[in-house]
């Protein structure tokens, strides 16, 4: 059975999400693991736009509040959840996700509060990639290369 991955999408304020949750569907695709983005219209449009030939999201993509709620009815789970947290909010959604799914927790900590949040997101769940970062999505790349490592994919 194939295995899946969650990557929850905050709003898009910063461009650095979009690229990096590509990027991080490029590398879970290349391990057998078939991604599954979860987030509000305007942040699966840029996903959609980004790769017109869906080599990265294949068409699956859901409503992260209809993902969240399925996930608390227990009619989809996944292997891996891949949260990008860049508010207070993305620290609600990590929290409920990980309180729902049995699937591994990561969290994606970016923007200009990264430092704070990483210690918030490290209260909830065990594998944090932080990086202050806005625009440039290199030292998130760079995080995500080391990932199969201790994901054991």
């Amino acid at each position: 059975m194939t295995k899946t991955a969650l990557l929850a999408l905050g709003c898009p304020e910063f461009p650095v999400q979009t690229s990096t949750a590509i990027y991080l569907a490029y590398k879970l695709q290349k391990h057998g693991i078939t991604p599954v983005f979860a987030g509000n219209k305007s942040a699966l449009l840029l996903v959609k736009v980004a790769d017109p030939e869906r080599h990265y999201y294949d068409g699956k993509m859901m409503n992260l509040d209809i993902t969240i709620g399925a996930l608390s009815t227990g009619k989809i789970d996944f292997d891996f959840c891949f949260v990008f947290v860049h508010s207070d909010s993305g620290i609600a959604y990590l929290a409920s996700i990980h309180a729902l799914s049995k699937g591994k927790m990561v969290a994606i900590v970016f923007g200009k509060c990264a430092e704070e949040l990483t210690e918030q997101c490290k209260n909830i769940c065990e594998h944090v990639l932080a990086e202050p970062v806005i625009h440039n999505p290199m030292p998130l790349k760079e995080q995500i290369d080391g990932v199969s490592t201790w994901l054991h994919v």
